[in-house]
């Protein structure tokens, strides 16, 4: 059981689950007050015994029906720490940074810096000849020329024809680009620059054809990079400006500053046989500094409350305390599955993952019910290190769990399977 600093520390944390209004106010005003949820059980009923056993140091769970929210903070921000999790506890993100990323590229394309079927090439001559394999677990030299350009829009939706794969030995592919651009595990301070990183990209052929097929997480790098050069300014630097500044989300960012540090947490992953922790990064470790590349596919950090702000965002189609920040038809080209059967045919990290997913804009959307019970047209993404968010449009619902616990597989953890089916049983 994890150390709460005794009785009335434990108190207070129980308390947070049904009036943490003042909590949650303080950090992210204008919120509206917490309602907790006792239908089914409530969140702490869920998420507790995780906690309890050990399972994870700490997290946090909002859950926001319209303007009614339940807060759940438990635990602390390290094993054995002192440090409790708090309302503002500031979490690794990861590859919920796509989303955001992406959110920022349609403002480029509102502002008519980009163009959704524009060739990157412009931006990125690096890739104006991309070569494509014959066979994706073939040799290296065997390729034939691409079939048409790259655009802006393949990127979006990671359909560029270059992505993550699970099993280097089957695959030359994967094993040169492990070898060139480094592993899959989310690690800023081992990215090299993104000229350098480009650079060194361009050199590999493609997977598949631009436009074939969706493969994930290598379009949402290439897109940070075309954003940097089309915008002339780094990547962090568009989405403080585009973004964090004005939806108020002042604790995310690719780094924590010194004075933030004493809310970060540790990074843990699990072993897969016994779940034994084993610390992955400390606070005062990778995220401590700003990195040499800040990613457009994983990297950021932030919190419950300012993911709550960048939801509400685009459940509101685009507006932000009665200002219109992107179109509506941004919105929704972005939250609605733009792939074909065709794309959906290789790549998705979890068997069956596309019988009731799909993908828009740097984000999953729903198509049909699975066993977590999201509703249809839901979108949203999760992170590896530990992280998972999805609104609901129909019922202007958000989801929002920050754990300090890696995910061990592509596929959820027990955990977040079943903070879902409370959200929506």
């Amino acid at each position: 059981m994890p150390n709460y600093r005794g009785a009335p520390r434990m108190a207070r944390r129980e308390l947070l689950t049904v009036a943490g209004a003042s909590i949650l106010a303080a950090c992210s005003d204008p919120l509206a007050k917490i309602a907790p949820r006792t239908e089914g059980g409530s969140t702490r009923e869920v998420l507790a015994p995780y906690v309890e056993r050990g399972e994870v140091p700490g997290l946090v769970a909002l859950v926001a029906r319209g303007h009614r929210e339940e807060l759940l903070v438990m635990g602390t921000t390290a094993q054995g720490s002192r440090g409790a999790v708090e309302a503002d506890t500031i979490f690794r993100i990861t590859s919920i940074t796509k989303p955001l990323t992406a959110t920022a590229a349609m403002m480029l394309i509102g502002d008519g810096k980009l163009a959704l079927d524009e060739p990157v090439a412009r931006w990125l001559p690096e890739l104006s000849h991309p070569k494509v394999l014959e066979r994706i677990d073939g040799p290296l030299d065997r390729v034939v020329p691409a079939a048409r350009a790259i655009t802006v829009r393949d990127l979006l939706s990671c359909r560029m024809g270059a992505g993550l794969l699970f099993d280097a030995e089957r695959y030359p592919i994967q094993k040169a680009t492990e070898e060139l651009l480094g592993e899959a595990m989310p690690a800023p301070a081992k990215l090299i620059a993104p000229d350098e990183w480009l650079g060194r990209f361009a050199t590999l052929p493609l997977m598949h054809q631009p436009g074939e097929r969706w493969m994930y997480n290598t379009s949402g790098m290439v897109l940070g990079i075309l954003m940097a050069r089309a915008a002339r300014m780094p990547l962090d630097a568009i989405l403080r400006e585009r973004l964090f500044g004005p939806l108020g989300m002042h604790d995310t960012d690719f780094s924590v500053p010194a004075s933030k540090l004493h809310r970060f947490t540790a990074s843990y992953l699990a072993d897969p046989n016994t779940g034994a922790l084993s610390l992955y990064d400390p606070p005062e470790g990778q995220w401590a500094r700003p990195p040499l590349h800040p990613s457009g596919g994983e990297g950021l950090v932030s919190t419950a409350p300012d993911l709550l702000r960048f939801s509400r965002f685009l459940l509101a189609r685009g507006t932000f305390g009665g200002k219109r920040l992107l179109s509506e038809a941004a919105v929704e080209q972005m939250t609605h599955d733009v792939l074909t059967p065709e794309n959906k045919a290789f790549g998705a990290m979890v068997p069956g993952y596309f019988d009731h997913h799909g993908w828009g804009f740097g984000m999953a959307v729903v198509t049909a019910r699975d066993d977590q019970h999201m509703p249809p047209g839901s979108y949203g993404w999760d992170g590896g290190l530990g992280s998972t968010w999805y609104a609901d449009p129909s019922t202007n619902t958000t989801g929002i769990l920050l754990a300090s616990r890696a995910w061990t597989n592509p596929s959820p953890p027990r955990m977040f399977q079943e903070f879902w089916r409370h959200v929506y049983v």
